[in-house]
């Protein structure tokens, strides 16, 4: 008689169905504790930004704005402060902790070389690493900008930074979400190739402070710049009130302009006298319009999201070629 089993064995229990097979369920599995720790930061980022613009809303509420002007306001700015701080360090905290040690840490503790030698291709198991940690990066923040950009846009004008701040700008819109990709996969690089979890780390950390100096220089180049004249005693326009300030001149009637510091001398004679010298009757001013913000981000969040395939292109192409 045949003791070959063709069943599955009779244990009395009724198996669970599982959402996810295969591959899939792998990753998944050796990566929950990150996929967690977003979905908590998800969760709890929204409830924290919704409970801020609450309290904003109460204070300004009781205040009679808009109709009665805030000479400042009177709301807790270090609150604003800290939600800032914590959603402009979420790309850097993504690269970090999330991106550096996605492949370093199978290829220093040996599993990327265990599961490669199983039926699955390198490039299939790094490519469904991808996929899961984009999907909860891009999930995360598309989540928190959303929520924030609907509290910040109606209080702008009382918040305590302006659009034209790169914490504004940068978790705003397409940015946000496009900065924490770019951040991540530049990360999930970095892991690759220096194959060592804590260096990969240091380096990542180094690698998202030198982007962000950079990002911010580039901010002003993402959109064309607009030149307003007006009389040198004149009050600027109001319509500047809202505007990026890129640079500012004094100049004469022939259009020759000044450096603004030109005539700021110590006794106003000397300045009014410098005025005279030179001839200068307008003020110059360089600047970016609030109504550019959206084209703005929108570029800017172009830009980042294709470095982000290029990044992810290079890994993928990099782990094919190579063994892990």
């Amino acid at each position: 008689m045949s003791t070959t089993l063709t069943d599955a064995p009779r244990t009395g229990r009724t198996p669970r169905l599982r959402m996810l097979r295969g591959l899939s369920w792998l990753v998944a599995r050796q990566h929950r504790a990150a996929l967690l720790s977003l979905l908590a930061v998800t969760v709890l980022g929204a409830i924290w930004l919704i409970y801020e613009r609450g309290q904003m809303k109460d204070v300004l509420d009781a205040a009679g704005w808009p109709a009665k002007e805030l000479a400042q306001p009177s709301f807790d700015s270090d609150g604003v402060g800290l939600v800032l701080t914590a959603l402009g360090g979420l790309p850097l905290i993504l690269a970090v902790f999330v991106g550096a040690p996605l492949v370093a840490g199978d290829q220093e503790q040996g599993t990327a070389q265990l599961v490669t030698t199983q039926s699955v291709s390198r490039m299939r198991w790094v490519a469904t690493k991808f996929v899961w940690i984009y999907a909860a990066v891009l999930g995360t923040s598309v989540v928190l900008s959303v929520v924030f950009t609907w509290w910040w846009k109606p209080y702008r004008s009382v918040f305590p930074s302006q659009w034209s701040d790169g914490s504004i700008f940068d978790v705003t819109g397409p940015v946000l979400p496009a900065l924490c990709l770019f951040m991540t996969a530049a990360g999930i690089t970095i892991g690759v190739l220096v194959r060592r979890v804590l260096m990969s780390m240091a380096i990542t950390f180094l690698f998202a402070g030198a982007a962000g100096v950079f990002w911010d220089e580039m901010l002003v180049h993402l959109a064309p710049t607009r030149t307003i004249v007006y009389p040198l005693d004149a009050d600027m326009p109001a319509r500047l009130n809202e505007s990026w300030e890129v640079d500012r001149w004094i100049g004469s009637a022939d259009g020759h302009l000044y450096g603004w510091g030109l005539c700021a001398k110590e006794s106003e004679a000397a300045s009014d006298a410098c005025v005279k010298e030179h001839g200068i009757v307008n003020n110059v001013y360089e600047y970016l319009g609030f109504d550019q913000m959206p084209a703005m981000q929108w570029t800017g969040a172009g830009i980042l999201l294709a470095g982000t395939v290029v990044l992810t292109a290079f890994v993928l192409w990099r782990v094919s070629r190579r063994p892990l």
